[in-house]
């Protein structure tokens, strides 16, 4: 399946010179939908994943139902003040500015296997700070998943060696 028909692409936003991929239509076919959820599950399957984390918000869209569809945990990584606990933290560039993520301490254990799991890779900051908080709680990354990737944007950079799947290269 081509999954760049169901991808609609937004001029200057959010802000001027930006080209959004809006995974919206992508989602409102269920076909579409669950063919991507069942390609990422393909690729955690031999992994020994045993949590799913996701950056809001498209990532609890795309990593909530592969969590489901492994029957292991999803854990949540939040914008600050959005998460009730205590929380780690690391900060991060974004392609239009820069911004901090949180997880709340408990969620990963130690040696747990974490699949990241987002719908797009550009600058690689949001990953990357996932990754630091991750490893900061003593999880370990066995890869990372992506709907889209914006090649020209070189986010594989800031992944280095994990390894990572992408169904969709812009």
């Amino acid at each position: 399946m081509d999954l760049k028909h169901y991808i609609a692409t937004i001029e200057n936003y959010p802000t001027e010179g930006i080209l959004f991929r809006d995974i919206s239509p992508l989602m409102a076919n269920g076909d579409a939908y669950s063919y991507a959820v069942r390609e990422i599950v393909q690729y955690a399957m031999g992994k020994d994943i045993d949590m799913i984390v996701g950056p809001e918000a498209r990532g609890f869209i795309i990593g909530c139902p592969v969590a489901f569809e492994l029957g292991i945990g999803f854990a949540p990584v939040r914008k600050p003040g959005k998460l009730p606990r205590e929380v780690v933290t690391a900060d991060y560039e974004k392609e239009y500015g820069f911004d901090t993520l949180c997880m709340h301490a408990d969620a990963i254990k130690p040696g747990q296997r974490v699949l990241i799991v987002d719908d797009l890779l550009a600058t690689g900051g949001t990953v990357k700070a996932t990754i630091e908080m991750i490893e900061k709680l003593g999880g370990v990354v066995a890869g990372c998943a992506f709907l889209i990737e914006l090649d020209d944007l070189e986010g594989r950079k800031a992944i280095g060696d994990y390894d990572y799947k992408v169904l969709m290269h812009y």
